[in-house]
């Protein structure tokens, strides 16, 4: 189905204003296209770097759990909460704002700190291993959620890029040629109907 024309009256000042709106329509179309391609390859890349932390994380996580069950045969759920109460923490996360392309995400920095003993009274020489490896296991997923974040908000503006490309290049861009090439028919037709006026004019003159 064809879109409607522009409702402007069809003037020679109308058909500049909208010769310049046209013009500047398909430099941010241009605009717009090269956000688009440089979007489509950071949430490529992003990808790569997901499905690599991922990976990474599950391996980590997995034997995290899996010396937190030796650790829960030895010492016991009690003995567990009570020595966690006195652990110090592993790590330390900083939150701050990113920005790539006008896509806004938080940058999480996870940092280990050096674990500091627990009472030997009723803990097992697991449960520092259990530690440690839970801490490597959460520096993964803080960097993991990071790099999902940053994939979802940059594929959400991606896809809104490519919407609003294929609005300005199958919808408004054609809208607005197909106004002024009416215009200019409209102008040319009028044009003609004055030279051929004025042509008889002369005629009925000169007879």
């Amino acid at each position: 189905m064809t879109q409607p024309l522009i409702k402007v009256p069809p003037t020679k000042n109308t058909l500049l204003k909208l010769k310049k709106q046209v013009l500047f329509l398909e430099d941010g179309h241009d605009l717009l296209e090269r956000k688009r391609e440089l979007l489509t390859r950071l949430v490529y890349e992003r990808i790569g770097e997901y499905r690599s932390l991922r990976a990474l994380a599950q391996e980590a996580l997995a034997e995290a759990y899996r010396c937190l069950s030796l650790t829960h045969l030895r010492m016991g759920n009690r003995s567990i909460r009570q020595a966690a109460l006195g652990a110090q923490p592993a790590l330390k996360v900083d939150i701050l704002p990113r920005r790539a392309l006008g896509v806004e995400y938080p940058a999480v920095t996870a940092e280990r700190l050096p674990l500091k003993p627990v009472g030997l009274l009723g803990t097992d020489a697991s449960f520092d291993t259990s530690r440690d490896n839970l801490a490597n296991a959460t520096v993964l997923l803080a960097r993991l959620a990071e790099v999902e974040t940053a994939l979802h908000r940059l594929m959400e503006e991606q896809r809104k890029a490519q919407k609003r490309v294929n609005a300005l290049k199958y919808n408004i861009i054609p809208r607005y040629r197909r106004t002024i090439h009416f215009i200019q028919s409209a102008l040319e037709e009028e044009e003609r109907n004055t030279l051929f006026q004025v042509k008889l004019l002369r005629e009925r003159t000169s007879a």
